[in-house]
């Protein structure tokens, strides 16, 4: 199944009634050729409050990761630009506080926050879709996500199904996204050249989804993966046991075609030690790695079974932190 992010030059009024249709044109048709709105002045929302928000929010020098595909996040929170003449695809969105420096980086590359066309995300905690809302506002930008991250975003906060829903509404809330585009597993979005790939990976929340698509550099062009987080995290009282979802996507994760891996928290993927390993030796590129996503679904899988273990023990629900 296909879906193509047309380009800017669709009128308000196509886009108005567009938008009202999104449902049954994929459905008729599977293909989505629309812009939500005009692009307007940047404003991001009131910033959230959380023990490691400040140290997640650290700024970071945006970089080429490979090809077309880019780090344009912060310290502690990723977001991936990939980008072409016909306009840019974004990544998550981070904290509601990040989005100032997200949109900056993007300049810095030398590209335009109104060009992104479409914003996708791997799930929908307040520290990768916080800012989603803000920058869909700031660059009209079509947003995609799977019938249960859709409900999620829509909402402003994780659904009852959540591992991490009994936090709380006021520890769990972000600004609610009320337009977006709900999508298929296995589905490809397209804007212009660029296609990327829907993988749903639940577990760590009902909606989790993987992204892949493909970079090419001169020649040579590889598969990239955005792995969704495969930690089974939990507020109090939530059990992992008894459920296979978890173990099944790490599993998948596992098997994907992946020559560079990428992840929701950059120190999953070691993103400062790959870049310290590329100063000193800039003609080699250590993100280049067809391990990556095998090494990242082991520890993923290994981390599980030592919460699965705890829980027969009855020790607890592990750490309660967002990861």
């Amino acid at each position: 199944m296909h879906a193509t992010i047309a380009t800017p030059t669709a009128s308000a009024t196509f886009a108005s009634r567009a938008l009202k249709r999104l449902g049954s044109v994929a459905a008729l048709s599977g293909l989505l050729s629309c812009q939500v709105g005009a692009a307007a002045s940047l404003e991001p929302d009131p910033p959230k409050v959380c023990s490691p928000c400040e140290a997640w929010n650290v700024p970071h020098e945006p970089f080429r990761v490979f090809g077309n595909t880019y780090y344009v996040g912060t310290a502690g929170l990723s977001s991936i630009l990939i980008a072409s003449k016909q306009g840019l695809i974004l990544l998550d969105g981070a904290l509601p506080q990040s989005v100032p420096l997200i949109a900056e980086n993007i300049r810095k590359l030398g590209f335009r926050l109104q060009d992104v066309r479409l914003i996708v995300n791997s799930h929908t905690h307040y520290d990768h879709a916080g800012g989603i809302a803000a920058l869909q506002r700031a660059s009209g930008a079509v947003v995609a996500a799977s019938p249960a991250s859709a409900a999620a975003l829509k909402q402003g906060g994780p659904t009852e199904d959540d591992p991490q829903f009994a936090f709380g509404l006021e520890h769990n809330a972000y600004p609610a996204i009320p337009a977006l585009r709900v999508i298929a597993d296995g589905e490809t979005l397209r804007v212009g050249e660029l296609a990327i790939t829907a993988r749903f990976t639940p577990g760590h929340t009902p909606g989790g989804t993987s992204w892949t698509w493909r970079s090419c550099e001169k020649k040579r062009c590889l598969e990239i993966v955005y792995a969704d987080s495969l930690n089974a995290v939990s507020a109090p009282g939530f059990r992992f046991t008894g459920t296979n979802t978890l173990s099944s996507s790490i599993s998948r994760v596992e098997m994907f075609s992946c020559d560079v891996l990428l992840t929701p928290h950059p120190d999953f993927f070691g993103m400062e030690t790959k870049l310290q390993w590329r100063l000193q030796r800039p003609d080699e590129n250590p993100f280049i790695d067809p391990q990556g996503c095998k090494e990242y679904a082991g520890a993923a899988q290994r981390r599980l079974d030592q919460r699965l273990e705890d829980e027969s023990a009855q020790v607890g629900p592990g750490p309660a932190k967002q990861r």
